[in-house]
């Protein structure tokens, strides 16, 4: 009797576990898009609508919040993409993501126009003519205007959009995979493949590139090994921030479950650490953990959806200045690879742009500025040098010769440590 007892309640210490994984991962889910739908009320900035994209594909929502910053979307966002087109800024990347935020909202993307001089054009139309100009950049110089990374998104909004990719424009995608151009420095930009993995997918779903299957075909399967032999031993594909995207890639792309779960618990533990406080990062791992991609976008229905998200009233944090210093070096490399090294003290777990705020104040001869991004301030500029995309250039940033996966608003300083700023090609 006592040995059946004992089986049983073995039988039902296993039959729990997968019970109360499944609730512990629907209680991080759940966190997760709380705290993006919290950001919403502390963003800075322009609205970003990586952020709202991952909100409309997500399973629960709270649609007044969605609804408001959706209309800040279309007011402050469109009326800034329509300042760039005015000026003939390549934005190809923003206004992809602003066409894939509109989707997911179910807005029909041939009544929104931006109005350039006496002229009012369709946003759609405005994107392919981007793309269009990016493909000539390809032709001339062997790259995009931008970069692969937005040239891919700039494909997945056309497509996701139901319009037809010009097969030029895709065929310098697939060239591009073919000849391993995506790359960051000298490091392969995993960020790329997996949206590059997720265009491309959208393309043959839709039927527009039935000339060159074998081509598209190679190309998805270059992709695939690369994300996949990208993978560590951890989960992560590349780094903990390009996983949400690799996952979402290989989503779209029909891979079976074992290729991709070791990266959905990589991500997992990761956000139950806290590792994902950036709204920009939560944006791309949140329609991971859901299964889904997007090229979701796609097939959006806006019909009968749960509006049960419900924010919680918190109690503000202070967080008082660490009274503990840590001794900074700062090494900055020049264009011409000449060098300047300087010393500063700064309150532990200060971010890295505090402690560079306190080094500019010291006046020994150290200066930067910086520029927003959907991610937060990069610099643009340090001791009087700036490493301006259009001449394919970025100052890389790294610590005790390790690259740093964080900008300089999310990297933590907790020791002693040089850290290495760069004038970078790419």
């Amino acid at each position: 009797m006592l040995s059946w007892v004992f089986i049983t309640s073995l039988l039902a210490f296993a039959s729990s576990k997968p019970c109360e994984n499944e609730v512990a991962n629907n209680e991080l889910l759940l966190s997760l898009n709380k705290n993006l739908l919290r950001s919403l009320e502390t963003q800075g900035g322009l609205p970003n609508p990586s952020v709202h994209l991952a909100l409309r594909i997500s399973d629960n929502h709270n649609l007044a919040k969605e609804s408001e910053h959706l209309n800040r979307l279309t007011t402050n966002l469109h009326n800034d993409l329509e300042n760039s087109l005015t000026n003939r800024q390549a934005v190809t990347g923003s206004l992809a993501l602003y066409a894939l935020a509109l989707k997911s909202s179910c807005f029909d993307l041939h009544t929104v126009s931006f109005s350039i001089g006496e002229t009012s054009e369709s946003l759609l139309t405005h994107l392919k003519r981007q793309m269009e100009q990016e493909k000539e950049h390809i032709v001339f110089s062997s790259r995009p205007l931008t970069n692969y990374y937005q040239y891919s998104l700039g494909v997945l909004a056309l497509c996701t959009s139901g319009v037809r990719v010009n097969n030029h424009v895709t065929n310098k995608l697939i060239k591009a995979v073919e000849h391993q151009h995506f790359t960051y420095g000298d490091i392969d930009s995993i960020d790329t493949y997996a949206m590059a993995g997720m265009a491309l997918q959208c393309v043959k779903n839709g039927g527009f590139h039935v000339h060159n299957a074998a081509e598209l075909d190679a190309a998805l399967g270059k992709i695939k090994q690369k994300l996949l032999s990208s993978r560590r031993t951890d989960g992560h594909i590349g780094n903990e921030f390009s996983t949400g995207l690799a996952v979402q890639a290989l989503l779209a792309m029909g891979s079976p479950v074992a290729e991709y779960a070791p990266s959905i618990e990589a991500i997992r533990t990761d956000a139950r650490r806290n590792i994902y406080h950036n709204p920009m990062g939560i944006s791309q791992i949140l329609p991971a953990l859901q299964q889904k991609s997007y090229l979701t976008v796609k097939n959006k229905e806006c019909l009968n959806e749960d509006n049960t998200l419900v924010l919680e009233p918190i109690d503000p944090v202070v967080v008082l200045p660490s009274e503990t210093k840590v001794t900074l070096k700062v090494e900055v490399v020049k264009s011409d690879g000449s060098a300047a090294v300087y010393t500063v003290d700064v309150p532990k777990d200060s971010s890295l742009l505090e402690a560079l705020e306190v080094l500019q104040g010291k006046n020994v001869g150290f200066t930067f500025d910086h520029e927003s991004s959907l991610w937060g301030p990069f610099l643009s500029m340090v001791n009087g040098e700036q490493a301006r995309q259009s001449d394919r250039r970025f100052w890389h940033l790294s610590s005790d010769d390790t690259g740093l996966t964080e900008g300089v608003s999310d990297f933590k300083i907790q020791k002693a440590q040089k850290i290495t700023i760069k004038n970078t090609t790419y």
